[in-house]
């Protein structure tokens, strides 16, 4: 499903190269360029995803630009990539996973929906909604305790080197020291078994699977909103220079693609953000944080949780990390969206049609 005009009744076309499906795509190539790229933009935005953290198990609010000298004085640039390798790790058979439930769900929702008569702007949103939503699923499988490890890791050794105040110590981190990822999975294991790795699987479920079926929703209405505007103003265009004599059409060029599919992804992800935020904080201090009762520690709950961020700083505390939290999902987004659709090029088997 392409967008072959940007109105229906638009004179002037914008011509957009078609939509490449999963059958079109060499698979060895798919998967094997996407685990180079994907791993560089997780490796460009990692630092973000540090800061988000600390900032959610903090149990008071700490601006990201205070928090980031701390790290850097205290850690120097190390600091910002702690649990780095573990999470790389896991990066590149998620995404593998993440990938293949897009496309197949994608392919197969939007021809159904097609021939159950929806329209193709309709078709399209349900198509990428669907699309999110198992793909988010099929990741998590992967990626839930691989982000345990990976966050207590990022959080070990916070209270020492963040900010030296008793008011901004994190209430009982886990007590054990993780020498490196493969440490932490052990020790994990030992103390609490496979459910250790899987603590907040559940929450995990509940705030990216949505999430990504708002941004993948968000981004196709926004996408097409774009380039309607675009449409109508090159519709203008050509009847000012052909006195109103209609526009053979409009082929934008790559720069102008990767620009509209920059902003489209901003703007979805800035809807999913304020969304699922409160989930995500809710999700981290669940993997990331322990309780007591009766002096043997134990994991949260979620009434727990929501229980004490709601004590340390009401609803509030909920969106704390929300301006790295949406920065590092607008700019994830924007340079997923936009190495993606490179790859599915790069990865066509047929990649002189495409141009043609």
């Amino acid at each position: 499903m392409s967008l072959s005009a940007a109105e229906d009744n638009s004179a002037s076309e914008i011509h957009l190269p078609a939509d490449i499906d999963w059958h079109m795509l060499d698979k060895s190539k798919f998967f094997f360029f996407g685990a180079a790229l994907f791993s560089g933009v997780s490796a460009a935005l990692y630092p973000i995803v540090v800061l988000k953290t600390r900032q959610q198990v903090l149990p008071t609010q700490i601006s990201s630009l205070k928090l980031s000298l701390s790290i850097m004085n205290h850690e120097g640039v190390r600091g910002f990539y702690r649990g780095f390798g573990t999470s790389l790790m896991g990066t590149i058979p998620a995404r593998a996973l993440y990938m293949t439930a897009l496309e197949i769900t994608k392919s197969s929702v939007g021809t159904a929906t097609v021939r159950l008569g929806c329209s193709d702007t309709t078709a399209t949103a349900i198509a990428n909604a669907a699309a999110g939503l198992s793909s988010a699923m099929a990741a998590q499988l992967v990626w839930t305790p691989i982000d345990v490890v990976s966050q207590r890791l990022m959080v070990q050794d916070c209270n020492a080197s963040s900010i030296k105040s008793s008011k901004n110590m994190i209430p009982c981190s886990s007590p054990c020291r993780y020498m490196n990822g493969i440490d932490g999975f052990r020790k994990i294991l030992n103390a609490d078994g496979p459910r250790g790795l899987y603590r907040g699987f559940g929450i995990s479920i509940l705030t990216y699977a949505p999430s990504n079926a708002v941004w993948w929703a968000s981004y196709s209405v926004a996408h097409r909103l774009v380039w309607g505007c675009i449409g109508c103003y090159a519709n203008k265009k050509d009847e000012n220079a052909v006195n109103g004599g209609g526009g053979c059409g409009y082929a934008p060029i790559s720069k102008e693609m990767v620009a509209v599919q920059g902003v489209c992804a901003a703007m979805a992800s800035g809807v999913s953000a304020m969304i699922t935020m409160p989930l995500d904080t809710i999700k981290t201090r669940l993997q990331v944080l322990d309780g007591e009762e009766n002096g043997r520690t134990r994991p949260l709950t979620v009434m727990q949780t929501v229980k004490n961020l709601v004590k340390e700083g009401g609803f509030a505390a909920c969106y704390r990390g929300l301006g790295p939290r949406w920065v590092s999902m607008a700019m994830s987004a924007t340079t997923m969206i936009t190495t993606y659709e490179f790859l599915k090029r790069l990865s066509a088997k047929n990649r002189e049609s495409l141009t043609s």
